[in-house]
């Protein structure tokens, strides 16, 4: 028989079953005259030329079980579709040209799904020899560390394989849901297993930590150095040109920077997060203000000059220079204390920026009082900047405004390029990002501002007169 003449064959004796429980059913009900049951009888009869109903007749046929005259059990399930078994024949030929299908396996759709598809290997015989047995499926299974991800518009059987997202593990086969690994944890190259996370911080014994420190200790030398040289030549006619004291106060705001540097290395603390932001932002304001007192101090002496008058040689010069220097400290001071005393950093572990590394770093708090104090650190080198550029033009014997102006520069084109290059980072790049940062600031106006000067006073020592000075 036939596949398709076997299928019919079920299907005449499903019917027959599905009617001969209906009318079992109506025996109860007939003398009721159920129109339903009425109308079946007096079909099979021959009484009434009528269409059967089938409504009822269904809920019968998706309940069919029966054994058929060939001994074996058919099941209808709820779609009505036989839930029989299903041989697995191998077609073999034989030495003498002969072909015959031999059963090596069987499908038992009602049985356990590990169970349903049985295959004997040893009866399968291939033309060219062999007994592998074939893939059961449409795709291959998903392994350990993958998830399936079905086709549009394909079978269900048929799917790829996606490897699990990072963070996520899956340790059997053909996992549908995934297991995440604790924070502390990252999922390994395969994804197949959680691996512990690596606690980081900029260390002063790694290389980028040990290069930032030697650099901000190396700056803050220099800048010792360059004052030593100052307060020993205090009496020459270059370093008394520009006001004695700004000098001073620019010189040990500029080491203060430098070393406002080694408090964002190593482990972060409380008191290390309190600290670094804030003691900068006062020291380099202290550093600006004085660059734009030190521009404001020439135009003053030139303008005196000019006039013949002696206003420059008053007291009125040095507390307006004062005031100035004063006054832009105290709003940065005002800046930090409202920031400290709202919202002040702290120190966070952070899982969640690198994958594989737990990240001890300082949280800013308070994000607006942050871009606040940078802000305005920012504004001051821009008025510092628009001065010494206006001022530029003065006689020679006035040219340390030009040098400010370079200074200014570089310092605006640094915090220019540290606001876009902050927000790009994250870990220990960030960190060594705002060192960097507050290292060239520091460096440009030293460089610009007293390197000038250091030259002539040592290596040319017959330009530091007020004759020489006098002639430009």
């Amino acid at each position: 028989m036939s596949a398709l003449s076997y299928s019919v064959y079920n299907a005449v004796y499903a019917v027959v079953q599905g009617l001969q429980e209906f009318l079992l059913s109506c025996s109860d009900l007939e003398y009721r005259g159920s129109s339903d049951c009425l109308v079946v009888v007096h079909r099979l009869q021959g009484k009434e030329n009528t269409v059967l109903g089938t409504a009822n007749l269904h809920v019968f046929l998706r309940k069919g079980q029966f054994d058929n005259p060939a001994g074996e059990l058919v099941i209808l399930d709820e779609n009505r579709r036989s839930a029989e078994n299903y041989d697995i024949l191998n077609f073999v030929i034989f030495p003498n040209g002969n072909g015959e299908l031999v059963k090596v396996g069987e499908v038992d759709p009602q049985a356990h799904s590990d169970q349903d598809v049985v295959v004997n290997k040893a009866t399968i015989i291939w033309p060219g020899g062999g007994s592998q047995a074939p893939h059961l499926q449409c795709s291959r299974s998903c392994g350990p560390g993958f998830r399936k991800c079905t086709q549009q518009g394909e079978a269900v059987c048929r799917y790829f394989c996606v490897q699990r997202p990072e963070g996520e593990i899956s340790k059997q086969t053909d996992m549908e849901q995934c297991v995440e690994c604790p924070e502390d944890q990252y999922s390994n190259t395969v994804r197949d297993g959680c691996l512990g996370k690596v606690v980081t911080f900029l260390s002063p014994k790694e290389p980028l930590g040990l290069i930032l420190v030697c650099m901000s200790l190396s700056f803050s030398l220099l800048t010792a150095l360059v004052l030593g040289v100052f307060i020993k030549n205090r009496d020459t006619s270059i370093v008394r040109a520009n006001n004695l004291n700004l000098s001073y106060t620019l010189l040990i705001s500029l080491k203060l920077c430098f070393l406002c540097a080694l408090t964002f290395i190593g482990q972060p603390t409380t008191a290390s997060c309190l600290l670094h932001q804030t003691a900068f932002g006062v020291m380099f304001t202290v550093a600006v203000s004085s660059i734009l007192a030190k521009t404001i101090t020439v135009v003053m002496a030139f303008r005196a000059t000019s006039v013949g008058s002696r206003v420059r040689r008053s007291g009125v010069q040095s507390l307006l220079l004062f005031s100035i220097v004063l006054s832009c400290f105290l709003v940065q001071v005002t800046i930090c204390v409202i920031w400290l005393g709202t919202a002040p950093p702290f120190p966070e572990v952070n899982t969640r920026s690198e994958p594989r590394l737990i990240i001890i770093e300082c949280n800013e708090g308070s994000v607006i009082a942050f871009y606040c104090v940078l802000g305005y650190l920012g504004v001051l080198a821009l008025v510092s900047f628009t001065v010494a550029f206006l001022a530029r033009r003065l006689p020679d014997s006035f040219n340390e405004v030009k040098f400010n102006m370079f200074g200014m520069l570089v310092l605006c084109s640094v915090w220019a390029s540290f606001l876009p290059a902050y927000q790009g980072t994250k870990g220990k790049a960030t960190v060594a990002t705002e060192i960097f940062s507050i290292l060239s600031f520091s460096a440009g106006l030293l460089v610009c501002t007293f390197v000038p000067k250091c030259y002539i006073i040592l290596l040319q020592p017959d330009r530091n007169t007020r004759e020489w000075l006098k002639k430009k």
